[in-house]
């Protein structure tokens, strides 16, 4: 399935799942400044937009660097 057909929005649990942190080290990260901010989708909601959690994985693997 490609990123297009996905939706938009992920919740805290696939955020977490792809980026191997739990969902309250995202919470702290987002937090932070570190990760992105969720969407607040009503009182007791919120989700990841998928574009920017991508891009955060991205910007992580590109600035590796190898031993």
């Amino acid at each position: 399935m490609s990123e297009n057909s996905l939706p938009r929005l992920m919740s805290p649990k696939e955020a977490a799942a792809e980026t191997t942190f739990s969902a309250m080290q995202l919470n702290i990260l987002s937090t932070t400044g570190l990760f992105p901010k969720p969407v607040q989708l009503s009182a007791r909601r919120i989700a990841y937009v998928r574009s920017e959690v991508t891009a955060w994985l991205d910007e992580r693997i590109a600035s590796r660097t190898t031993h």
